[in-house]
């Protein structure tokens, strides 16, 4: 028969086995916590990148620049203070056009109208300085050096979620451009409705001469530099264009327009 000091220790021992299921049960309660809490976490972000993969798959920097869209940049100011940074492209890509490079200093300010005069009719362009300096600037400076005369726009598209007509790009290759580059400026709010004028890329910081007329409301990542606007004239002209449709070179709704689409000229407005 037990003492009672034996009893005594039986029933530490009892005791402590006790406290250490406890402690077990509690460490699993916790461990199974951080497990459902890192899997609603990864499922999270693997919608979010489903939606994300989803809305930008054909956008204008998808097939033209051979890269994926980039996610929406940090806010990016380049320009506001009248200078501007625009970097020799060090790609060795052989379908860049040597026109030299913009001068540094730019006007932050007010518009800059264009006339792109194609073969199938007008496209008159306002340039925001404002919103978009550099961007502006190298517009105007391509412009002026008859960067965009006799080019074709390579690239249109129809598919329900963007509608655009791409140009600028003097080899038609869809990677050309002039030898230099300058920071894409977005803050992540940009919106692509009918009427927009954007610069295309092929990731951020990587702007050059290539650009796209919105048509139609386009669903697009804030990635690309909203550059400035289309007229009503222009509009309708775009929508001649569309309604000749495209090749279907890229896939569905993607390729090169059906009917040439030749830039004339592009003038700045005196």
């Amino acid at each position: 028969m037990p003492s009672n000091k034996q009893r005594r220790q039986a029933a530490q021992r009892r005791l402590q086995r006790q406290l250490e299921r406890r402690a077990e049960l509690a460490r699993k309660r916790r461990r199974n916590v951080l497990i459902g809490v890192t899997a609603v976490a990864v499922l999270l972000v693997l919608g979010a990148v489903w939606l994300i993969t989803g809305i930008t798959g054909d956008d204008p920097a998808d097939q033209d620049t051979a890269a994926a869209p980039t996610s929406a940049g940090a806010p990016v100011v380049d320009g506001s203070d009248g200078t501007c940074d625009f970097t020799p492209d060090s790609s060795g890509n052989p379908n860049l056009t040597d026109v030299g490079t913009p001068p540094p200093e730019v006007t932050p300010t007010g518009t800059a109208a264009l006339t792109m005069t194609t073969n199938l009719g007008p496209i008159g362009l306002s340039l925001d300085r404002a919103g978009a300096p550099c961007a502006a600037a190298s517009f105007v400076y391509l412009t002026e050096q008859g960067f965009f005369d006799g080019t074709v726009c390579h690239r249109e598209t129809d598919s329900e979620g963007l509608k655009v007509l791409q140009c600028g790009d003097p080899s038609a290759t869809g990677s050309g451009g002039p030898t230099y580059e300058f920071p894409t400026q977005v803050t992540g709010d940009e919106t692509y409705p009918r009427g927009t004028l954007a610069m295309a890329n092929s990731g951020q910081g990587t702007d050059g001469s290539q650009f796209f007329l919105v048509y139609g409301d386009s669903q697009l990542s804030p990635d690309y530099t909203v550059v400035g606007t289309i007229d009503e004239a222009g509009l309708a002209t775009l929508d001649t264009i569309a309604a000749n449709g495209n090749d279907a070179s890229n896939g569905p709704g993607d390729g090169a327009p059906t009917q040439e689409v030749r830039i004339e000229s592009m003038t700045v407005a005196a």
